[in-house]
């Protein structure tokens, strides 16, 4: 009978808007949670088939269905710490459930959560950390910084970043820069020749002090008074002296002689390098390499015609722009992460290193995702299998430190909603008080 299909549609209409209704309030609710992707409510119509011509209509009603906007992003704002972690794009972070670090177990597909933004802090085991107990997780570096090859299409690799607040670290020396300059006037034929030597301090593989001793002396062999614009460079490392069993001339790990060039274009500069001991000169990186105490150290002279490395002018000797890295042992002071993904750590000797790499989480539908507390999400068959990204590559936007990600919930938008919701709710409900009436009419009508 169609004034019972009526009655049925009117119950199905306050049916689908009171989900409206539930959906539009968990929004204006959550309007100022961090990370949260607004709920949208669609409307399906159900028709119940029929002959045509038959003269009766059947009303079906509506269905109400809800799905979340995970793929929208919502506006990035400033914060004062620098492990509020958002991201510029496409992406998700990927964390761990405290409960799961606690019980020991690895990281999986299973287990693995992705959140769009989170305030982390180092709890008390030195776990990066939110409020809500999500875990940051990523790819430990290895000691030099670098990042071993990992599985992309596995979260196995991803391990819970855990830092000790307390760490003390060093790095070793492996590269000096030599910007000196050598007096021209002094490689001269019949001159005095007077030695010059530079004392470089270096850092060895545990963050001792170590110096290295670089000695050049002028070419004084030829005609007197005429430029010989040649120099034997010694290379000293002072740490294989401080072995008393071993012999002083066993400190010499690098001899070589310099030409520089006094032509109009080039004067000054360095023009060839020939190895009597130690390593190779390379002309393409303007490099030597040195086998020291510590292991091998890198010398930079400068290439060919270089005006930034050594030269030979015609001033006093110079040498003010030696640099080297490395650090000595400190104490960690901060931790930041970077546009790619790589989180820092900063010691109070100026040093910085790589302790993590935090990869982007990408699925082929976004809007499939399982949505979990927390502004959580899982993998579901409608999402599409996740793949591990570098951020910023492929699909994936850059990492934000210092911000947030605001809720996707536009106030003003949801209030009009608010507003058709009751009255098509009052509508539905004016349905059934009509259907009411009218079935009372019939009632009447044996009396």
């Amino acid at each position: 009978m169609s004034i019972s299909s009526a009655l049925s549609a009117g119950v199905s209409g306050l049916a689908a808007n009171s989900t409206r209704l539930a959906n539009i309030s968990d929004n204006i609710s959550n309007s100022g949670t961090y990370g949260y992707k607004r709920v949208n409510t669609s409307f399906e119509s159900m028709v119940i088939n029929q002959a045509r011509g038959d003269g009766f209509y059947t009303a079906g009603g509506v269905r109400a269905s809800s799905s979340r906007a995970i793929d929208q992003r919502g506006n990035l704002v400033s914060t004062s710490h620098p492990l509020d972690i958002a991201i510029a794009g496409r992406g998700m972070l990927p964390v761990l459930d405290a409960s799961s670090v606690r019980a020991g177990e690895g990281t999986t597909s299973s287990n693995l959560l992705m959140t769009s933004t989170g305030a982390f802090r180092i709890d008390e085991q030195g776990y990066l950390r939110t409020d809500s107990g999500l875990v940051l997780t990523g790819w430990p570096a290895n000691s030099d910084g670098t990042i071993p090859a990992q599985s992309r299409n596995s979260a196995g690799g991803l391990q819970p970043i855990m830092i000790n607040a307390s760490q003390t670290a060093a790095a070793p020396t492996t590269r000096i820069n030599l910007g000196v300059n050598l007096p021209a006037d002094e490689a001269v034929g019949d001159a005095a020749g007077t030695a010059r030597k530079v004392e470089v301090e270096y850092f060895g593989n545990l963050g001792n002090s170590e110096k290295m001793e670089i000695t050049f002396k002028p070419d004084v062999s030829g005609t007197a008074g005429a430029r010989t614009n040649r120099w034997t460079m010694e290379i000293r490392d002072k740490a294989i002296t401080d072995d008393p069993s071993t012999p002083d001339d066993e400190s010499l790990i690098g001899v070589y002689t310099l030409e520089f060039d006094n032509s109009q274009s080039g004067g000054g500069t360095l023009s060839k390098v020939t190895t009597d001991a130690g390593g190779a000169y390379d002309p393409e990186k303007g490099t030597l390499t040195v086998p020291g105490a510590n292991g091998p150290m890198t010398i930079n002279l400068g290439r060919y015609g270089d005006s930034q490395g050594l030269t030979q002018l015609s001033t006093d000797f110079t040498s003010a722009n030696v640099t080297k890295n490395g650090s000595p042992v400190g104490s960690l002071t901060a931790l930041e992460i970077d546009e790619n993904g790589s989180l820092q750590a900063t010691y109070d000797t100026g040093f910085t290193r790589t302790l993590y790499q935090v990869p982007l989480v990408d699925v082929p539908n976004p809007n499939g995702l399982i949505a979990m507390d927390n502004q959580t999400y899982k993998i579901s068959p409608e999402s599409g299998a996740f793949y591990l990204w570098d951020a910023g590559d492929g699909p994936t936007g850059s990492v934000v430190g210092y911000a947030r990600e605001t809720s996707t919930t536009d106030v003003a938008a949801e209030m009009t909603d608010l507003i058709q919701t009751q009255r098509a709710y009052t509508s539905n409900a004016k349905i059934i008080q009509t259907v009411d009436e009218m079935l009372q009419e019939t009632t009447n009508l044996k009396r």
